[in-house]
């Protein structure tokens, strides 16, 4: 009888420590938290920047570069200061394959990984919204005169 009471006590022991760390393991840590990023906040912001004109070296919030431009919206929606240059936005954050790309991603451009000259946000649908000559606009990843290096992601983005 002790051995049976023994083990049902057990087995309730391990059942609610089991659902109690499932339960915790599913909420995102502080430093988790801390870097999730909202796709609605980032998008709200980038695409209030549509039409502004283009300006080498401009980081807004009238006119913007591409790497001026993707720095102002992650520090806008998500106030999250990520590095100046489009080849250090590159070299900092983790790579993702274009099959995996999601939406606030970074889009990459240029000679080859060691001379990215060019970047854009991804909005979804092989679309990104980025500043170049013709201003901040909205166009298609895969245009012809762009060729795209490679794909970053800056943060845990959320909907």
């Amino acid at each position: 009888m002790k051995k049976t009471v023994a083990k049902v006590i057990l087995s309730l022991v391990a059942t609610v420590a089991f659902a109690f760390t499932g339960a915790q393991m599913s909420q995102p840590t502080e430093a988790q938290a801390a870097s999730q990023v909202s796709y609605s906040k980032i998008y709200k912001v980038a695409k209030a920047q549509l039409g502004k004109p283009y300006g080498w070296g401009a980081t807004g919030p009238s006119r913007f570069d591409c790497s001026g431009f993707t720095s102002y919206v992650y520090k806008h929606a998500a106030k999250k200061t990520i590095p100046r240059t489009a080849q250090a936005q590159y070299n900092k954050y983790k790579h993702v394959s274009y099959k995996h790309i999601k939406k606030g991603d970074l889009v990459f451009f240029g000679g080859s990984k060691h001379s990215i000259s060019h970047v854009g946000l991804y909005v979804g649908n092989g679309k990104m919204i980025d500043s170049q000559n013709r201003g901040v606009v909205r166009e298609a990843v895969h245009a012809p005169w762009w060729h795209a290096v490679g794909y970053a992601r800056v943060g845990n983005v959320i909907k």
